[in-house]
């Protein structure tokens, strides 16, 4: 069953990227609807494998990765819609990657790194992140399409707030990466050899 999820939560990225793009309030609404459930699934595939100790090498390494996929199509479509700037999407993503493939590599050599307490905060803090800038996206959305009065009440530069928030994400991600090579620095030096 965790496996199961998390491969829902690869699957579901994409989908709800291509539904998140369109500037129409059933899109968006249906957009919010599968980020909230891949979401979910993060938290349910964790809640399984402890509790009946489901843990299997496929988990480790595809439930992060599972989440830097649906993180990542969020942020470019951030991008996309001008939400936020590239540059600390790239950030993000580039590290998430580097990381994805030291681990990879690391593994293959049959070396486990295990995820940081740091990278548990960093994975919690980029989904905050992502699900604000989703909620205010849709919440807009919604008063538009509803021609509420109270849309003037979020007449203010989203471009600033949102790529603060995401600079914010950016800082601790780099850090968490500053982190595993500090901490694995001789495991990676033989893994690299």
């Amino acid at each position: 069953m965790p496996n199961k999820l998390t491969l829902l939560r690869v699957i579901i990225a994409p989908v709800f990227m291509y539904f998140f793009l369109f500037e129409n309030f059933y899109m968006r609404m249906i957009a919010l609807i599968l980020f909230t459930v891949a979401s979910l699934t993060d938290l349910a595939d964790g809640y399984y494998a402890r509790k009946y100790g489901i843990v299997t090498g496929f988990g480790k390494f595809m439930d992060p990765l599972a989440d830097k996929i649906l993180v990542s199509c969020a942020l470019v479509s951030f991008i996309a819609l001008r939400y936020v700037s590239p540059l600390p999407v790239m950030l993000i993503i580039g590290r998430e990657f580097a990381v994805t493939g030291l681990r990879l590599l690391a593994a293959y050599r049959g070396v486990l790194i295990p995820p940081s307490w740091w990278a548990k905060v960093k994975t919690f803090l980029q989904f905050s992140v992502v699900g604000l800038i989703i909620a205010y996206v849709s919440l807009v959305t919604a008063l538009e399409y509803f021609g509420s009065p109270a849309r003037q009440l979020l007449e203010f530069d989203h471009y600033l707030y949102c790529n603060l928030l995401v600079w914010i994400a950016a800082v601790i991600t780099i850090w968490t990466g500053v982190d595993y090579i500090i901490k694995y620095f001789f495991m990676i030096k033989t893994v690299l050899k």
